[in-house]
């Protein structure tokens, strides 16, 4: 038997801006806190969550480039990866004259693998140009994000002789489903006094591309990959925002995505929704503290008939050190619990208040982690 590694290649054509799910944003700052950002997001990564934030920027904010945004999500609850690299390392050299603690021990791998929950990697980019201004401030940016879920189909047990094992391990396969997001859009944003009181309020519409993947391959040459998409729909979207401002106080809320889209493969005749998603954020930030609070009004459904829906409340704080440093940290919790509860944090370096850099990192198990980064100029 034969061996291939395992692969996280994660296809993401930055020529279509890859693909991203529609909550997820790879924003080093607002992932280092708990991936709240209705509130709290900056002008420069506004778009991503609340449109309406690109009009709340420092009177010394000028344009400013976010180039480039990544991140990378992974849940693997029942260690199925690992499981599979055992799995094809012991494959590697088995033969007719393989001992029976071998030809066991491929069984028992097998057997570990069957009913295993799905493995799931989500990994996105993002880029933006924001230019902030007391009439209308203006941002043009893209993302994009991949989400692939791994199902292992194990064949069954016939027997630990080596012509069984063998039979086995050749018709054990994975079976791997994708969607892939990516949407181009163009945010605005303006301060309004309303009865005395401080508002801004946003629109971004934006161009989307919805994006299925499938593939079935034997465990022996697992490779999670996306390539060629087996449909694809294109579409036109709006997100909405608003945020209120009360001295340091700030009430806001998002809608993202609020017409609502689908897409059905063609391969495996699975649909995946993508439907709109309000979420309120409550903060107070200050020059060198900022609290804040994110949950999800609306819930998540993705594919439609599998247990994945997703729906967050999410709190994080950040601390800032005269602007040249800044240190951070998060909770988030799923209250449909498809995701476990994570514990997040991450550090930010401005020097000169003019180039940013952001790196985040999430943890929710030893089987569900994340990390993103990005880098920022301001001008």
């Amino acid at each position: 038997m034969s061996k291939n590694g395992i692969s996280l290649g994660l296809a993401l054509a930055f020529t279509s801006l890859a693909s991203t799910a529609a909550s997820y944003a790879p924003d080093g700052r607002s992932n280092a806190m708990g991936n709240i950002g209705v509130a709290t997001a900056d002008y420069l990564a506004a778009p991503l969550y609340n449109p309406a934030l690109l009009a709340v920027f420092h009177e010394s904010d000028d344009v400013g480039v976010l180039l480039p945004a990544i991140g990378a999500n992974v849940k693997d609850a029942d260690s199925s990866l690992e499981t599979i690299t055992d799995l094809q390392d012991t494959a590697e050299n088995l033969n007719s004259g393989s001992s029976q603690a071998d030809l066991n021990q491929m069984n028992q791998y097998l057997d570990d693998l069957d009913g295993n929950q799905p493995i799931n990697v989500t990994a996105g980019v993002a880029f933006a140009v924001a230019i902030p201004s007391n009439n209308v401030s203006v941002s043009i940016y893209g993302r994009g994000y991949v989400e692939a879920i791994a199902n292992t189909d194990v064949a069954a047990n016939t027997g630990n002789n080596y012509a069984d094992v063998e039979a086995r391990y050749r018709n054990t396969d994975v079976i791997v489903t994708g969607f892939g997001y990516t949407e181009l859009g163009l945010a605005l944003a303006k301060k309004y006094t309303i009865y005395g009181e401080s508002f801004s309020f946003g629109v971004t519409p934006k161009y989307q591309i919805l994006q299925t993947y499938s593939d079935i391959t034997n465990v022996d040459d697992f490779d999670v990959e996306l390539e060629d998409a087996d449909s694809e729909v294109t579409a036109f979207n709006l997100d909405l925002g608003a945020v209120w401002m009360k001295n340091n106080f700030r009430t806001a809320l998002a809608v993202k995505d609020v017409l609502a889209q689908e897409i059905q493969s063609t391969t495996t005749n699975k649909t995946y929704e993508l439907n709109p998603q309000a979420t309120l954020g409550l903060a107070y930030a200050v020059e060198y503290f900022t609290f804040g609070v994110d949950v999800d009004l609306t819930k998540q459904t993705r594919y439609v008939g599998e247990d994945d829906d997703t729906q967050f409340a999410r709190v994080g704080v950040e601390f800032n050190a005269w602007h040249w440093a800044q240190l951070r940290a998060g909770f988030e919790h799923d209250l449909q619990d498809t995701m476990e509860d994570s514990l997040t944090a991450g550090i930010g370096i401005s020097p000169f208040g003019t180039l940013n850099l952001d790196v985040a990192g999430s943890y929710g198990s030893d089987n569900q982690v994340g990390a993103s980064a990005n880098l920022s100029f301001t001008f």
